[in-house]
């Protein structure tokens, strides 16, 4: 008689024993999350992963992963890892982790597509979009792979994924609007399993200012979601279209009857309507919008903070209470690139009384290095206007580079105006510094999508501590 493996046996017992003794059950994790129990769900997860069990320790990563918080997602990347020898669908949720981290080196990039191409190759479905994303985003990391080329082969291969892929192509090729009709044929076909065509139909349609279409679309969106087969992050993505005017006309009310029947089970619906009414023009909704956010704040959004924040900080809605703004700000700057840069131009200013530098670099810095696109612009004025801290111009010019190639629009000439301050041997330095900054993010800031992920260290490169280091000047 062949011997039967310990640990499947071991698994056979506690799953057959779990009814009767609470002991961990991977069936009742499933049905826990399906009904949105995460704590129960977690529980089961982990003890089964703690046993070694590739599907469980899946679960109990994306359950780690879902929580937004960097110390979470380090615990998933894990997770995920111990998961990865044994497991296709470990190893593709792990690829497109590495895909996606916003600091990740080179190795992790190069490690992402290996995972991912193992992954395609054992039948996992999710793996030719984040490796699209990873050849789009990571060109000099892959220098010798051209996309399209690697899409057509897909394509041919009928390789799942390989359609939205090329949709992803044309966004990142800036030919998007030159192919509407192919994009609309592949997600009208591709819509029932895959629900991010929800959001590129309505990219479409809106585009074209097809409101019958669009309303049908929205129809069928929402009975998908109340079956459960649509997530509420996908209504949330296409109200944002809707509103969206670089797409179209907006159309605020449509999104709004998307957004509230979700908000009570989904918080981060109540940012997105309070966003929706704060841009909305030519309307007095600053009640609503602080109500809509402190239901947010109520439920440990990290958005609800930033955008409480904003308001504070812009004084559009309510008086400017840079305090108030701080607050916030602080709550949201563990998650949320852009609380780090207005944290940073609250310290810069010396809104709160006194120029702060060091917060300020610390802050933007922080702010940059996640891709925010106007972080290093405020960098390259707190090292040249010399409001608390001595005028470094070589830092200065720096970050100017930078904020050029993140496609500020006053970098260029304010790049140049610094450039003629320096000599020959400052120029130098600076162009020193630069290729270290870019070689510590990546060359990938440009590239970074703003949504989430972990925030960078703010230590400088290596050797560049001192350099970057605001001198405060001395009365």
């Amino acid at each position: 008689m062949a011997e039967i493996p310990v640990r499947p046996l071991l698994l056979l017992g506690v799953l057959g024993l779990a009814g009767c003794t609470g002991l961990p059950d991977q069936r009742l994790a499933q049905e826990a999350m399906a009904r949105g129990d995460t704590a129960t769900a977690e529980q089961n997860y982990r003890q089964l992963a703690d046993l070694g069990y590739a599907d469980a320790q899946v679960g109990l990563a994306d359950i780690q992963l879902e929580t937004g918080d960097p110390e979470q997602r380090r615990q998933a990347e894990a997770t995920y890892r111990q998961a990865a020898a044994t497991s296709p669908r470990a190893a593709a949720r792990l690829g497109r982790l590495l895909a996606s981290k916003p600091d990740a080196t080179e190795a992790e990039q190069r490690e992402a597509e290996t995972l991912l191409k193992d992954a395609m190759a054992a039948g996992e479905q999710n793996t030719a979009l984040p490796l699209t994303l990873l050849y789009v985003q990571h060109p000099q990391t892959f220098p010798t792979v051209n996309a399209q080329q690697q899409v057509n082969q897909w394509r041919a291969e009928g390789q799942p994924q390989a359609e939205l892929a090329q949709v992803l192509l044309y966004r990142a090729q800036g030919s998007y609007d030159q192919h509407l009709d192919e994009i609309e044929r592949i997600c009208k076909e591709a819509l029932t399993v895959q629900d991010a065509c929800y959001v590129e139909l309505a990219t479409v349609y809106q585009k074209r200012g097809q409101r019958e279409q669009q309303q049908a679309l929205i129809a069928q969106l929402q009975t998908a979601y109340q079956n459960g087969r649509v997530p509420p992050q996908r209504i949330d993505s296409v109200a944002q279209v809707l509103v969206d005017p670089a797409l179209g006309k907006p159309d605020f009310e449509a999104a709004k009857a998307l957004l509230e029947p979700i908000a009570p089970s989904y918080p981060a619906a109540w940012v997105s309507l309070a966003r929706l009414l704060y841009d909305a023009p030519d309307q007095d909704n600053t009640e609503q919008v602080l109500d809509y956010l402190q239901r947010a704040s109520d439920a440990g959004e990290p958005r609800a903070e930033l955008l409480l924040g904003k308001i504070y900080y812009e004084g559009k809605l309510v008086p400017q209470d840079p305090a108030k703004a701080e607050q916030h700000l602080l709550k949201a700057a563990a998650t949320e690139p852009s609380a780090n840069y207005y944290l940073g131009q609250i310290y810069r200013r010396g809104y709160l009384g006194e120029v702060n530098p060091d917060k300020a670099l610390d802050h933007l810095l922080s702010a940059a290095r996640s891709g925010h696109a106007s972080a290093d612009y405020a960098l390259a004025q707190l090292f040249s206007q010399g409001r608390g801290i001595q005028p470094d111009l070589v830092n200065a010019y720096m970050f100017s580079q930078l904020a050029v190639q993140a496609g500020k629009p006053e970098a260029p000439a304010y790049s140049t105006q610094l450039a003629q301050q320096l000599s020959p041997a400052q120029r130098a330095e600076a162009q020193k510094r630069l290729q270290a900054e870019r070689q510590f993010r990546g060359d990938s800031t440009m590239l970074r999508a703003a949504a989430g992920g972990d925030v960078p260290s703010v230590e400088p490169p290596a050797g560049g501590t001192a350099e970057l280091s605001p001198q405060r000047n001395r009365p």
